[in-house]
């Protein structure tokens, strides 16, 4: 298990509107950018190869910020392609909060990172004593049929609470800043409250309707 010690001060970041890194979930991502490239190539110098996933959001001068929370994760599969792309696999180690961003001559973006206050995410997993998971499949089913998506229910079924939510989360479609909200809730309760306010909110005609990546 990682321990606060053994995370970096500084990590490099890959902005990516829409996508959510969630602490033992896994990610799998496409690298072709050359900056990416270049990033990728660097993370596999470290000895943690931590990546922070971060939400973007354009400012009105139209620079581009990054979200104060994200989430950093280790690679732990990756292949190459024959035309240099690479397709990895992040697996979420833990949230962090941004203190300042790194000035240097790398191509990608870096910053500096607080763990502090996000201890929870280095532990076994999470629980959600109050889930009730039939309720929940119920919605869900609806919310599937509704726009006319087939999964494997029986793999949902079997699924833990915190695999079940927490992919849920990462895989339906919902805009940036409720992706940041799942990304930011204190606990898997907290976090399965949000989504189902989602799924019903889009059930009632609200944007953010498209559902899967």
């Amino acid at each position: 298990m990682t321990k606060p010690i053994d995370l970096p001060e500084v990590i490099p970041m890959f902005p990516l509107p829409g996508a959510l890194m969630l602490p033992r979930s896994r990610l799998p991502l496409q690298l072709f950018e050359p900056r990416y490239l270049a990033m990728f190539e660097d993370v596999l110098k470290t000895p943690q190869r931590l990546i922070g996933m971060i939400q973007p959001y354009e400012c009105p001068d139209g620079s581009q910020k990054l979200q104060n929370i994200g989430c950093a994760g280790r690679v732990t599969q990756f292949s190459e392609t024959e035309d240099g792309r690479y397709m990895i696999t992040l697996t979420g180690i833990s949230r962090f909060r941004i203190r300042s961003e790194v000035q240097g001559f790398t191509p990608y973006r870096r910053c500096k990172v607080d763990w502090q206050g996000f201890e929870r995410d280095l532990g076994p997993g999470d629980s959600d004593p109050g889930f009730d998971r039939r309720a929940f499949l119920d919605l869900l089913g609806r919310y599937f049929a509704e726009e006319n998506l087939d999964t494997d229910w029986e793999t949902l079924n079997e699924a833990e609470d915190e695999l079940l939510i927490n992919s849920l989360s990462m895989l339906l479609r919902f805009d940036p800043e409720d992706k940041q909200a799942l990304l930011e809730a204190p606990s898997l309760c907290t976090r399965r409250e949000t989504l189902t306010t989602l799924i019903e909110f889009a059930l009632r005609g609200g944007p953010g309707k498209e559902i899967l990546q």
